[in-house]
């Protein structure tokens, strides 16, 4: 075995050990149990990103087998669904490159897989795996509508006085049903990028990264196709039952998408203007605190949907839109 494959195998082992470890953390600490699940796949990502598919699945299969060990099959199962093979996937996809003079560039450059479909396989993927995660853990509506009557009872416990009707109570639930799925597809989206984003500036940091730095201002974008999944998932959710539930989540997983691509328009947008920076917190701050300014930053994503390819010329980055 050559050294750098015996180097990926040992990258990747110590990223599997500690992303289960991370992983299990989130088991046993509620309170930040979504920070560090989202943050078991760092080492996933830095493995991939730095050390190639190799290290990436070295490091799912060994959290895996720990997780396995130290709680359970069931346990492992799930973040390596949720969690580590999309991990994987993206650093997989991040360093794929092909020669820029297949697609009319120069002759001396590489290509690299757009960000813009980076983005859009992620959605995809938080997708895909919460469904599967929705049949292991039986997920139905009246799973959100227990937790609304466990709310109430609460309510009436503090507030005897409270006794809202039932057409008022059906209304809630049916608002909840929806909005569970869309709110943890959305933010699982974010945090999975968030860690995407960390683990990219760690790698170029130690010179291990094999893409270039990209300008994500100009590059963060969906793919135009993406669209259509997210009017797809809006349409599903006016149909009632378990099609409603799978169009939230799917409206939630691509709107994340979309809201970050909305995102980086604003400050591409904004670039050079001596107002920039107040402007910017502002919109941020309006963001966490209202939720009508997040459409608004949505819809800039939904418009605006160009596709750019990072080049490489001898070791330097340069962005062409295709």
């Amino acid at each position: 075995m050559k050294n750098l494959d015996r180097t990926s195998l040992l990258t990747g082992i110590l990223a599997g050990v500690t992303a289960a470890l991370l992983s299990l953390g989130a088991n046993t600490q509620s309170s930040f149990a979504i920070l560090l699940y989202a943050a078991s796949a760092l080492p996933v990502l830095i493995a991939g990103l730095g050390w190639g598919n190799a290290a990436a699945i070295t490091a799912v299969v060994t959290a895996g087998l720990t997780g396995g060990v130290l709680v359970s099959p069931y346990f492992a199962l799930m973040i390596v669904v949720i969690t580590l093979i999309p991990a994987a996937w993206l650093s997989h996809l991040a360093n794929l490159a092909r020669p820029a003079s297949e697609l009319g560039g120069p002759a001396d450059a590489l290509a690299w897989y757009p960000l813009s479909d980076i983005m859009t396989n992620l959605a995809m993927l938080v997708t895909f795996s919460m469904i599967i995660v929705g049949f292991m853990i039986g997920y139905d509506s009246g799973l959100s509508d227990r937790m609304i009557d466990m709310v109430l009872e609460s309510l009436k416990a503090q507030e005897p006085l409270y006794n809202p009707e039932p057409d008022t109570i059906a209304q809630i639930k049916s608002i909840f049903g929806l909005a569970l799925p869309l709110i943890q597809g959305a933010l699982w989206v974010l945090m999975l990028f968030a860690a995407y984003y960390i683990a990219t500036r760690i790698v170029q940091a130690s010179g291990k990264s094999l893409r270039p730095r990209e300008d994500m201002p100009s590059t963060l974008r969906m793919h135009r196709y993406a669209i259509f999944a997210f009017l797809g998932g809006l349409v599903l959710t006016f149909v009632g039952g378990t099609p409603a539930v799978v169009g939230a989540l799917v409206c939630g997983t691509f709107g994340a998408g979309f809201l970050l691509s909305g995102f980086a328009v604003l400050h591409f947008r904004t670039r050079g203007k001596s107002w920039r920076l107040p402007v910017l917190w502002l919109v941020y701050l309006a963001v966490l605190m209202f939720t009508l300014p997040a459409f608004f930053i949505l819809l800039s994503g939904l418009m605006d949907t160009r596709r750019t390819i990072a080049l490489s010329p001898t070791g330097k980055s340069e962005n062409t839109e295709i």
